[in-house]
């Protein structure tokens, strides 16, 4: 992996193949390598002409692990995203992201239009305006000293996710209070470049991807079928959905 600095933090990233650049940033708790790596994505995209360019968010992977939640606000996360395009000479480029690097991505194209070509929200739907439920007990899982304490279904599953990947959980525990900001319809309105929305038929956190869909001026819906939050990131359909939406709209 390579690395530049950005807002006092390190962040970890890869760069790989030729062509077109996409921009792939993860969700919650997972890395670049659990995320896009380990599911294909990386090799679909490479092997499909493209330069693929994956960050570690800043408190995950490889990237610097802060404990504060000030440092955790989609606006700085989606400033880490434009820096490290910026710091690669490169002036646009597809973004997509998955579950909470969804969000990243909106805020990254809120704040810098110019930069994304297409965008691509895996994992976010309608959750991404009107909340994906309580998230405070996540926290409290993630800090807990004994996972076998643990009561909240949801905490118990990132508290696993957290522990598989050998997270840094006080980090976390800091961006999940912290990087939840939800968006209004308006701000939705204001992302105007053709965006997919991509939820699993099975995922209970994202919210439907159609009225999100319906929101964005060059919106389209994708539904992963039978797939649940976890399973959909790495389903064929979807990475052929993908594919095909990137052809739709080159650089």
């Amino acid at each position: 992996m390579q690395s530049f600095f950005h807002d006092r933090l390190e962040i970890a990233f890869i760069d790989e193949g030729e062509g077109d650049p996409v921009l792939l940033i993860h969700g919650f708790a997972s890395t670049h390598l659990v995320n896009w790596v380990s599911p294909g994505w990386v090799k679909t995209l490479r092997d499909a002409g493209y330069r693929v360019i994956a960050l570690d968010n800043r408190g995950h992977g490889r990237s610097s692990k802060s404990h504060e939640p000030q440092d955790y606000t989609p606006e700085k996360m989606a400033g880490d995203a434009a820096a490290l395009l910026a710091h690669l000479g490169i002036v646009r480029a597809h973004v997509m992201g998955y579950s909470m690097g969804a969000r990243i991505a909106a805020f990254l194209a809120l704040g810098h239009p110019d930069l994304p070509v297409t965008l691509v929200f895996g994992g976010l739907g309608i959750g991404m305006v009107e909340g994906v439920g309580d998230w405070d007990a996540i926290a409290d899982a993630l800090l807990a000293e004994d996972p076998d304490s643990i009561g909240h279904e949801r905490g118990r599953m990132f508290r696993a996710f957290a522990d598989q990947t050998k997270s840094d959980r006080h980090a976390l525990a800091a961006c999940i209070s912290t990087s939840r900001t939800l968006l209004t319809p308006e701000q939705v309105s204001e992302i105007t470049v053709p965006t997919l929305v991509a939820v699993g038929t099975n995922d209970d956190i994202a919210g439907a991807p159609e009225p999100l869909a319906q929101m964005l001026p060059h919106g389209e819906a994708f539904a992963v079928e039978g797939r649940d939050h976890m399973l959909s990131v790495g389903d064929r359909t979807f990475k052929a959905r993908v594919l095909d939406f990137l052809k739709e709209h080159a650089l």
